[in-house]
């Protein structure tokens, strides 16, 4: 079974080189996106992937109050941060909301994608 991705992002730079990136794993798939966060976390629940990759500023509201909203609704998903924003201050909100990791968008692309690889590898066939 692959990973279910699903992508939280305003930037359609960002997001088509997301889809990229994860198209290019073994055993991942995007399941879904979205470039706001009113209206993300209805489409989240309704795609139910495993991982949400999910940036912090959002057209039309913050990261952070999707992954706080998705923390109640589904916390068995796992939330991926990334963000142009990646003071420490910013991580730490996101890891006490339940973020799995936080990732700054120019300098930990690969980190992401280590990460999101490993976790397709560990996701039953």
């Amino acid at each position: 079974m692959a990973l279910r991705v699903f992508l939280v992002e305003d930037s359609v730079p960002v997001r088509e080189r997301l889809q990229a990136m994860l198209a290019a794993l073994d055993g991942a798939r995007v399941v879904g996106h979205a470039g706001a966060a009113d209206g993300a976390l209805e489409a989240i629940l309704a795609a139910a992937p495993h991982v949400v990759v999910l940036d912090v500023k959002l057209a039309r509201g913050s990261g952070f109050d999707v992954l706080h909203a998705l923390r109640e609704a589904a916390p068995g998903i796992e939330v991926y941060m990334l963000s142009n924003f990646a003071s420490e201050a910013y991580r730490r909100a996101a890891e006490r909301l339940g973020a799995r990791g936080f990732f700054d968008k120019t300098n930990e692309f690969e980190a992401l994608r280590a990460v999101l690889a490993a976790r397709a590898r560990s996701e039953p066939a």
